[in-house]
């Protein structure tokens, strides 16, 4: 294919992409409620349970659209995958297109993984600390918007950084990456993982500590699962992860 082919096929994928996620956008709409119910359930489980309000007419018609658009998005993941794979495998090699499917497949379990760490056990630390800040004089109200813009993005941050152990698995089988590198690179993924945590997160350090020491644990599987799959290969054993 011609560059503008390759540009022509891209242009089609991301606008096949756009209408799924369009669809399921509107969809998670008439669920919207639900939604909310489950996003709050974290603060309403406090105790005492901080009261939340929204501030503006339109405060809760944005609040559900951001919150469809979200789900939205995270429904459609598998086809835009599709999609993405589509598109690149003609172009790869037969190795690296046998891998591929499983990257996609196990990225998407990854990313589930680290939403529901995030909204189980990460959220309700979070929520209990903030809340621990109230005085007898000053008591805590939520605005829904800042709220669920809180909740989504330590969903989302860390649906998409669990996928680091997985990536570090491939790439090290396509011989692109080496537990050697990520050893040396390790004071510096360091840093980048507290600068990510610090843009990710609201601005309190609890918050950053809680995203920022699992991403420190993920890095260092990673390195270990780069050195297994290494040591198998120079054995001469495929270590595959359907068993």
């Amino acid at each position: 294919m011609s560059f503008l082919d390759h540009l022509e096929e891209m242009r089609w994928r991301i606008i096949r992409s756009l209408i799924v996620v369009v669809a399921a956008t509107v969809v998670s709409f008439f669920f919207s409620r639900q939604l909310l119910d489950f996003l709050t359930r974290p603060a309403a489980c406090l105790h005492p349970a901080p009261k939340i309000i929204f501030l503006s007419p339109i405060g809760m018609f944005t609040v559900r659209l951001t919150t469809s658009l979200v789900a939205g998005i995270i429904l459609s993941l598998p086809l835009i995958l599709y999609q993405l794979w589509c598109f690149i495998a003609p172009g790869l090699l037969e190795k690296e297109r046998r891998y591929l499917p499983k990257v996609l497949l196990f990225s998407s379990l990854c990313f589930l993984a680290g939403a529901a760490l995030a909204y189980f056990v990460v959220v309700p630390m979070a929520l209990r600390f903030l809340i621990g800040m109230a005085t007898p004089q000053v008591q805590p109200q939520f605005d829904i918007g800042r709220y669920i813009s809180f909740i989504l993005k330590l969903i989302v941050a860390f649906g998409v950084l669990f996928e680091l152990p997985v990536f570090s698995y491939f790439l090290t089988q396509m011989g692109i990456l080496t537990p050697q590198f990520l050893k040396r690179k390790r004071v510096y993924a360091i840093v980048f993982i507290f600068l990510i945590a610090a843009i990710l997160t609201p601005p309190d350090v609890f918050s950053q500590i809680l995203m920022a020491l699992p991403l420190i644990l993920l890095y260092e599987v990673s390195i270990w699962i780069s050195a297994l799959v290494e040591r198998g290969k120079s054995d001469g054993i495929s270590i595959d992860v359907d068993g």
